[in-house]
């Protein structure tokens, strides 16, 4: 029996994620992402994504984020009818993911062909799906609720186990049966989550031993602070910004992120550790991904299950918190008076409602820009972080005069320590390699070191396209 592994994206790089388990001329999908980043490179790339949908047996989705299911409907549209395998949350998620993405994408055809129309020229720009595309490819999704064996395919076993990522999110274990041989297990972490965050579980530990470990890296080469420091950072921010009457945005992708910091601002008010202050999150999105939440309490870890279930507080939402959905409500955040919040998306700066908070806010210097997550490179978020004096959005020319702070405790993605405390605290009594995935060159390099010094030798950066045989 021939197992052999590959990837076709986040290999050497941090989104995209798609990785391929071939066994016996059979192939599994693990994640089907879409890039993000720059917005003409990521629509280039997701453009170009081309895999034979014949070819695979079924998909196995780790999570909802975009960069892991973004291009599912692109498999659907291509002619994949197999399953896609999720937890019910993720395929929530996902669903709400892709539809908005379909969305996004059809606006900004009308915007374009627009514009083409004016200038005469030709139109030449379509999205990559649309909605009926979404519908299918959610519809071929198959709920596997953790801790739940299934054969997904001769001789091919999969569970999924809490990766303590975002709501839902999960290990993929992936048993292949071999017989008169031993069973050969891959262990695909997708994003693996952190210790003691907020609303979701810790990640998992209680995997069965793997021989093989495909294993983010994203934080690679970071450490985050502790939520102490990050809660007092806030209260800092939050009394500094009132005083000046400014307002504070945070540019934070609509799903977990988002969750998180409402939770937090919930929890410094009720401790009286701020004042009321308005708290607007502008993202229709966000408004959906937070109904998601609420729906799905058996992804929860217990202080959120003892406040939600038993004494009915919803921490997803208090009086200070307005959802804003419409684009005149959005507009109208522009024309108001400081001091107040802005959560709005996208994450990393490169497209949504977001744009306008900080094209109109952030040459104000008693403005605050709060960076809660990871920026790729060259992306507007990566611009800003990096200090640079003025900042080129949508079609103008910003000076940035806003103050500027980073705070590393909300990542839900695990830093170097926190990686190499979940490796030891799993049995890895059979573990013969780690493939390294999804991350970036410098972070991977720093962690696949790191892991050495500690006893992880044989870890492998995984490039692109390059086939891996295993045992």
């Amino acid at each position: 029996m021939g197992i052999s592994l590959y990837s076709l994206g986040a290999a050497q790089e941090v989104t995209g994620s798609k990785h391929i388990l071939e066994i016996d001329g059979r192939s599994y999908m693990v994640d089907c992402g879409a890039f993000q980043g720059k917005r003409a490179e990521s629509d280039n790339k997701n453009r170009n994504f081309d895999y034979p949908p014949d070819k695979l047996e079924a998909v196995i989705l780790t999570h909802g984020h975009f960069d892991h299911c973004g291009l599912l409907p692109v498999l659907a549209k291509k002619g994949f009818t197999g399953n896609i395998y999720s937890t019910p949350a993720t395929r929530d998620l996902a669903s709400l993911v892709m539809m908005d993405s379909a969305r996004i994408q059809a606006r900004d055809a009308e915007y374009l062909r627009k514009q083409a129309k004016k200038k005469g020229d030709k139109f030449n720009w379509n999205p990559i799906f649309d909605e009926e595309d979404c519908v299918k490819a959610a519809n071929q999704i198959v709920t596997l609720s953790y801790n739940r064996p299934l054969y997904i395919g001769p001789e091919v076993q999969l569970e999924f186990y809490d990766a303590g990522h975002i709501l839902g999110s999960a290990f993929a274990d992936m048993n292949i049966r071999r017989p008169g041989k031993e069973d050969v297990r891959v262990l695909f972490t997708g994003d693996l989550g952190r210790n003691d965050k907020p609303i979701v579980r810790n990640p998992a530990t209680n995997v069965p031993a793997p021989d093989y470990i495909v294993l983010e890296s994203t934080y690679g080469n970071r450490k985050h602070e502790p939520t102490e420091i990050a809660l007092q950072e806030i209260k800092d921010l939050v009394r500094s910004t009132i005083s000046k009457k400014g307002k504070i945005i945070i540019p934070s992708f609509a799903i977990e992120r988002t969750q998180e910091i409402i939770y937090y601002l919930h929890l410094l008010v009720d401790q009286r550790q701020i004042p009321s202050i308005p708290i607007y999150v502008d993202s229709p999105m966000a408004s959906n991904a937070t109904s998601i939440f609420r729906v799905h309490p058996e992804c929860y870890d217990a202080s959120v299950t003892e406040a939600f279930l038993k004494h009915h507080k919803n921490p997803f939402g208090f009086g200070d918190l307005t959802f804003v959905t419409s684009v005149e409500e959005s507009k109208a955040l522009n024309e108001k008076d400081g001091p107040m919040i802005i959560i709005s998306a996208d994450g990393m700066c490169e497209a949504g409602r977001v744009l306008h908070h900080l094209a109109n806010n952030i040459s104000d210097e008693r403005n605050t820009v709060l960076i809660v997550g990871y920026m790729a490179e060259n992306t507007l978020g990566r611009k800003i972080l990096e200090g640079e004096k003025e900042v080129h959005i949508m079609d103008a020319w910003y000076k940035v005069n806003a103050h500027v702070q980073k705070i590393n405790a909300f990542s839900a993605h695990a830093d170097y320590e926190e990686t190499l405390a979940w490796l030891k605290a799993i049995d890895t009594s059979k573990l013969k390699r780690i493939f390294m995935v999804h991350g970036e060159t410098d972070a991977q390099e720093f962690l696949q070191n790191y892991l050495a010094e500690n006893g992880f030798k044989d870890v492998t950066i995984v490039k692109y396209g390059e086939s891996y045989d295993l045992d």
